[in-house]
């Protein structure tokens, strides 16, 4: 049994890679078609895969949603802290992937470029 801890880093981990995966491997696929701005283009994938990849990393959410569901009508807090750290795993999982594409990029904040 992995147990919490393993399940945080897994999330993490899982999230970071998808938006990282993805983006990279758009950006390879602008070159090989020779789209302009290629770089430009991984920091814009980056940004739209984060939700993406937060979601299918926490299972599609449906099992999310059913034990947050659980732990308001029966007031088990446990499950809620449970499952809000989960999501919290996965959204610092895809905003860490989405900053290293942005450092890679060098863009600051969140500029796009045109």
């Amino acid at each position: 049994m992995i147990g919490f801890l393993g399940n945080l880093f897994a999330y993490f981990f899982i999230a970071m890679g998808m938006v990282l995966g993805g983006s990279l491997l758009g950006g390879v696929a602008a070159v090989l078609i020779h789209w302009p701005a290629p770089m430009g283009y991984m920091l814009q994938l980056a940004d739209r895969l984060k939700i993406w990849a937060m979601v299918s990393t926490l299972g599609g959410t449906m099992d999310t949603l059913r034990a947050i569901e659980t732990g308001v009508l029966n007031a088990n807090l446990h499950v809620l802290g449970k499952q809000f750290t989960y999501l919290s795993a996965a959204f610092f999982g895809c905003q860490v992937g989405y900053w290293l594409i942005q450092t890679l990029y060098g863009a600051h904040g969140s500029e796009f470029p045109k």
